[in-house]
């Protein structure tokens, strides 16, 4: 059996020991410490630019002014942008009586990745699409459009 032929799992229960398919799906350690050192490094710059633009605009204040202002963003940046995005797509928590199909989909995936869990969100938009966010797997979150599921059902 090919490796993709009778590997999906969506509408029946998750077998990961089903003969030629993937028992778990990895992700290494130096891919997410690279993707983490590549996000500080972005962040780091956009804050230095942030106090090269306050110190051009009002010298050694305007630069402190801005530092503070760059650790700020960063901090909410880090903190927040989960809910952050969660709000800003208008998305709603739904539970698993709403979107029992969503549910499985998502709690197979999570298992081959041995991650936890994500709280899951509907976005009121028939147009297709989805997003994960949260700062680590604890925090994560998945919201999807009322028109993605309305495709994948």
């Amino acid at each position: 059996m090919a490796q993709d032929e009778g590997c999906a799992t969506i509408g029946r229960p998750f077998d990961p020991v089903r003969k030629g398919c993937p028992e778990q799906m990895t992700t290494t350690r130096r891919s997410n410490l690279a993707a983490a050192l590549r996000t500080t490094i972005l962040m780091a710059a956009l804050g230095g630019l942030l106090v090269l633009i306050g110190a051009a605009i009002g010298g050694l204040k305007g630069a402190s002014f801005f530092l503070v202002i760059a650790l700020l963003m960063n901090f909410v940046a880090y903190w927040f942008s989960d809910k952050i995005a969660i709000a800003s797509a208008g998305a709603k928590p739904i539970s698993e009586q709403e979107a029992p199909q969503l549910y499985q989909m998502v709690r197979e995936l999570t298992t081959r990745a041995d991650l936890p869990m994500p709280r899951l969100y509907m976005i009121p938009s028939d147009q297709p699409n989805a997003f994960a966010t949260g700062r680590n797997p604890k925090r994560a979150a998945v919201a999807v459009t009322s028109g993605i599921t309305k495709l994948l059902s």
